[in-house]
Order: C-alpha cells, then sequence, then structure tokens
C-alpha cells in the first residue's frame, strides 16, 4: 500500500503550472434516488448525478498569469489536479471547471495569500501521467 506526502502536490492549467499552491482539495460527491418498492424490508437507492468542486490554498503571485491570474471568477478551465505530482505513473485528475470565487487575505505578520473555489462542470477523467 502506497502513501504519499503532499509537498509533492501539483495543479495545472494546460501545460502551466499554478505558482505558490500549499493545498488544494477535490470533493466528489454523488446523488441518490430511491427505488424501495412495496415488499422491500430496506430502502434501496441508485446513483444518479455527481458533482465536484476545488478548492485551492495558495500563496497570492499577481505575475503569475498563466496560474492564478488565469483563475479568475468565471474563468472556464480545465484543472489538472496531481496528488502525488507529475512524475510518469502518477495519478492526474482532469477537472472541467467554472471559478467561482478567488479571496484575497492579507495580516501585518504573514504572506498575502489566496483561495480560490471552482465547480466541475461534467465528468472527471482520472488517469496516470
Amino acid at each position: 500500500m502506497a502513501t504519499h506526502t503532499g509537498n509533492d502536490g501539483v495543479v495545472k492549467i494546460g501545460a502551466n503550472q499554478v505558482a505558490e499552491v500549499r493545498s488544494f482539495t477535490l470533493n466528489q460527491t454523488a446523488d441518490t434516488v430511491e427505488d424501495t418498492t412495496m415488499g422491500d424490508t430496506a430502502r434501496t437507492f441508485k446513483p444518479t448525478l455527481s458533482s465536484a468542486d476545488i478548492s485551492l490554498e495558495v500563496y497570492w503571485d499577481e505575475t503569475d498569469t498563466t496560474g492564478q491570474v488565469a483563475l479568475g471568477v468565471r474563468s472556464e478551465v480545465t484543472l489538472d489536479l496531481y496528488p502525488e505530482g507529475d512524475d510518469s505513473g502518477d495519478t492526474k485528475y482532469s477537472v472541467p471547471a467554472i471559478v467561482t470565487g478567488f479571496s484575497i487575505n492579507t495580516s501585518f505578520d504573514g504572506m498575502v495569500e489566496a483561495s480560490i473555489t471552482a465547480q466541475a462542470t461534467g465528468a472527471i477523467t482520472t488517469s496516470t501521467v
């Protein structure tokens, strides 16, 4: 059984790596519909539609024009998420998405950070590099 450390993770938009990523989350869910009928002794369900959302935490970098700047609200992008890195054989999730949020946080004693959220629009493709 393999385990991995988070510092190997990578986020890309096409061939362009998003700079200064601190963390990312891919959250996938599926809806269900009940198909229980008379005579059943337990409720039963069938899967229906799936959905996903993505969040990125980054150190803000306004010079990252092909990464962070390309993730403006309402942008339609395909995010490629590599939880274990982008070397040959590593897992890759390709997510067509619409950016739904971009916020910047700063404090006098810390780094300027940004949080980016996106809603998947379509199926997620899982493959290896």
